[in-house]
């Protein structure tokens, strides 16, 4: 799968709240590492984020390719977010999504990265959770 196919086909399951059409596109114990989540396994980081979501409208602003330091293949795609919550409140960003891929072409480990300062008083608010860097919460 090119790094274009894989961008699309996780944009468009990621849109439509599709649990299963996103997993597929993991590693067995892949991880992903969510600014407002924490890092957590993506079997449970994608259901506790479709529960959270009402609508996602997605739109892709550009994708690159490249390598780890160790030489796992890397795609970063960068798209805008419109997410609502639960109660259709508006909480819409910029991301960059970091893709560190297995030989297979899967994703092995995924990091998101966006500025929260708008995004996290509207989810903390809706969800009534929070979760701070370096905050332990096992």
């Amino acid at each position: 799968m090119t790094a274009d196919e894989l961008v699309s086909a996780y944009l468009a399951g990621l849109e439509r709240a599709d649990v299963e059409a996103v997993l597929e596109l993991f590693a067995p114990g892949a991880i992903v590492h969510s600014p407002l989540y924490g890092p957590k396994p993506a079997t449970e980081f994608y259901p506790e984020l479709f529960a959270d979501t009402s609508r996602s409208r997605l739109t892709l602003l550009g994708v690159t390719n490249g390598r780890t330091q160790q030489g796992a293949r890397l795609i970063a795609f960068w798209f805008h977010f419109d997410w609502r919550l639960p109660s259709g409140a508006a909480a819409p960003f910029d991301v960059v999504d970091l893709a560190e891929l297995t030989e297979d072409g899967r994703i092995a480990t995924l990091r998101i990265v966006y500025d929260t300062v708008n995004v996290r008083p509207v989810f903390e608010r809706e969800t009534g959770t929070s979760w701070r860097p370096g905050e332990d919460h096992s």
